[in-house]
């Protein structure tokens, strides 16, 4: 399916196999909302998307080993076939034959002003028809330049096409990039309850009743904890690839717009200039071939040389203007590059907690085992 014709997916959390409907929809409940700060990516959601989040977090069970390790997967194979399919129906091969036809037109236009140069010079010496050399030269650089300009134009409607099939793009990766986020937010949310309400309560129990079974329940939670939290940690790093496809997108679609502008500039301002020109080299031919004198041929080559520099000139000028505009702005390689940075410093400070977390998790594992051992050996004494 093209991205023009996909509609934006609304977010959607499943836990569990696929043949089970443990969807978790939009609805009015007597859920309260809970009172601790919110989490930054939370805020970005709107009550109801939040009130999903808050109750498919409770519906996610960390005993449920299947469930566990196809959280999130759906999000993350959307995400990887959106790259595929991105690369797919971008060609920016396209881009490099556009500018190969840009420099054909150029190069037209220069071999005939070259040639017209040196045609003048031979026109007078050999006092030859010179309307008739410009208008058999003009026809056949016309030629090539109108089937440069019809193959620029086919491009350019290719190019534009591929900016709005962009703008899709761009819309989808938001959409997958907040369905993932959701379900990000949704494993924390559990990851915190289970820090701090079951493994506590755990804990105590099995202080209270100095059981094996009920000390291995807490190890097993816990282990169950932190394999849930790198599963956490895995789908960061999917978001974080869909979260570098939108300043990616952008940057394509600006290609493709600069290219288009070159294009038309080409089309409404470079081609249009050069026939002027040759109009008046026609008219000016003509006036030449009414000199009667060769002072009087003279003065009027003098004059046609000083239009057709000026009009040179002024084309020059028009082109080295064009041709010194940047495909992209500085402002929006710095802009694009602080966010990229911006984010991976990020990532980086959520992996630290994370390996923080496990730490302390690991720690406290090792003090739970010590004491279990001191109480074991005082209870054989």
């Amino acid at each position: 399916m093209a991205f023009e014709d996909q509609e934006i997916p609304v977010p959607t959390l499943t836990f569990g196999a696929e043949e089970e409907d443990h969807s978790t929809a939009v609805q009015e409940t007597s859920f309260k909302e809970p009172v601790p700060a919110m989490d930054p990516e939370e805020a970005k959601l709107s009550p109801q998307e939040q009130q999903m989040v808050e109750q498919f977090s409770q519906t996610i069970d960390l005993n449920n080993s299947n469930g566990i390790l196809q959280y999130g997967a759906g999000a993350q194979k959307k995400i990887a076939d959106f790259s595929s399919t991105a690369l797919e129906n971008v060609r920016t091969k396209d881009l490099g034959e556009v500018g190969k036809l840009l420099a054909n037109v150029v190069t037209e236009l220069k071999s005939f002003d070259v040639e017209e140069e040196k045609g003048i010079m031979g026109w007078f010496k050999k006092n030859t028809n010179k309307v008739t050399s410009i208008r058999a030269q003009y026809a056949k650089a016309e030629a090539n330049v109108t089937a440069v300009s019809q193959a620029l134009e086919n491009h350019q409607i290719q190019l534009l096409k591929d900016v709005a099939m962009l703008d899709k793009m761009y819309e989808l990766n938001l959409a997958y990039f907040k369905e993932l986020s959701m379900y990000i937010l949704a494993g924390k949310k559990k990851l915190e309850r289970v820090k701090n309400e079951e493994l506590p309560a755990l804990t105590k129990k099995a202080k209270e009743t100095g059981l094996q079974e009920d000390a291995q329940a807490v190890n097993d939670l816990t282990s169950l904890a932190n394999r849930f939290e790198k599963k956490i940690h895995d789908l960061e790093l999917t978001r974080m690839i869909s979260l570098q496809m939108g300043p990616q997108i952008r940057l394509l679609q600006n290609n493709d717009t600069l290219m288009s502008e070159k294009i038309q500039s080409t089309l409404v301002n470079t081609i249009p200039l050069w026939r002027s020109q040759m109009v008046i080299a026609i008219g000016v031919a003509h006036s030449q071939e009414a000199a009667e004198a060769t002072r009087e041929a003279t003065e009027m080559t003098n004059a046609l040389l000083k239009k057709n520099a000026e009009a040179l000139k002024m084309a020059t000028i028009e082109t080295a203007r064009e041709s010194e505009r940047g495909i992209v702005d500085i402002e929006t390689l710095k802009a694009t590059n602080q966010s990229l940075i911006s984010t991976l410093d990020e990532v980086m400070k959520i992996q630290d907690e994370g390996r923080q977390k496990r730490a302390a998790a690991e720690a406290e594992l090792q003090k739970m085992e010590n004491e279990m051992k001191e109480k074991l050996l005082s209870m054989k004494a």
